[in-house]
């Protein structure tokens, strides 16, 4: 059982210090959350970042606050770039990564542990008895495939019925109200049938959904502000603004809490992943948990972003 909207931490180590994600881990756990993603990689983009700092900030937050009851942990692996490990699914990437997240987080089982990406390299069979172990184990609860095409995640659960595996539990797509190839569909048809739970990750289209990037204005100097895609600063990204502001004025609320709304009410969808850089974007973004759209108001946003 997780809470509607998942605290995503990869800013942990990167735009948020120690201090800061400790303050904004207590902010969430407060605000009733009980659901964190993090992975291995997390933040090998930073100069000086070996990867794993997301998840040792974690660790040392659990070990001086004590780990809540119902705290559900998400992390993954087999990512490329993760410096810990080759990228892939085979037998030894799986293993460190497991043992490092492990000591990292300072856990003796991961809840929810994420292929983080799709291994073509070898046989799905393999990567799938691989991440099986884990689960044998003790290691692992459950499984779950980030950045799968919808096909390889229905050959998957093929695969995992056949050979009677631990199959995925759950799917991490890039979805959000401007970003809709990776779920929409094929996938969205898949996870609906399928009762795969649904975390999708970044849902604020890296902030360009909070509101605050406006036409005209020039984007700040910040490192989220040089990750906003151009195909967002067009006549089609401000038009879905525009029905984000008139929907928040109605409801009294703000852009990013409609935005992941929207998310929360979508089929196959149970935690949109959201980070934050402060206590106060906790408060703002948990606002959304209860938000009731109406059906013209959720129509409206969706034929906006499509």
């Amino acid at each position: 059982m997780v809470s509607p909207l998942c605290l995503g931490t990869n800013v942990f180590g990167w735009t948020c210090d120690e201090e800061t994600s400790f303050a904004v881990l207590d902010a969430y756990v407060e605000a009733g959350g009980n659901f964190l993603d993090t992975a291995t990689v997390y933040s090998t983009w930073v100069p000086g970042n070996s990867g794993g700092e997301s998840e040792a900030i974690i660790g040392r937050w659990l070990a001086a606050r004590g780990r809540p009851d119902d705290l559900v942990i998400a992390t993954k692996v087999g990512y490329p770039g993760d410096p810990h490990m080759r990228a892939g699914l085979d037998r030894e990437n799986v293993r460190a990564g497991i043992d490092g997240s492990l000591a990292r987080l300072g856990v003796d089982a991961i809840d929810l542990y994420y292929a983080h990406k799709d291994d073509e390299s070898i046989p799905l069979e393999e990567a799938l008895r691989n991440l099986d172990a884990l689960t044998q184990e003790g290691l692992v609860t459950y499984l779950a495939a980030s950045n799968y095409t919808p096909g390889r995640l229905a050959e998957a659960l093929a695969v995992s019925e056949q050979h009677d595996l631990a199959r995925f539990q759950g799917f991490q797509p890039h979805f959000n109200l401007l970003e809709r190839a990776e779920y929409q569909g094929d996938g969205e048809e898949i996870c609906v049938r399928e009762h795969i739970g649904v975390a999708p990750y970044f849902t604020l289209a890296r902030g360009f959904l909070t509101g605050k990037y406006r036409p005209g204005e020039d984007l700040p100097a910040t490192p989220r502000a040089a990750g906003i895609s151009q195909a967002y600063l067009n006549d089609r990204g401000w038009g879905v603004l525009a029905v984000l502001d008139d929907v928040a004025a109605a409801h009294g609320a703000t852009p990013a809490q409609v935005a992941l709304a929207w998310l929360m009410r979508y089929p196959g969808v149970v935690s949109p992943i959201a980070s934050a850089t402060s206590p106060d974007q906790v408060r703002e973004i948990m606002g959304a948990v209860g938000l009731a759209l109406t059906d013209d108001e959720f129509a409206r946003l969706d034929a906006a972003g499509r």
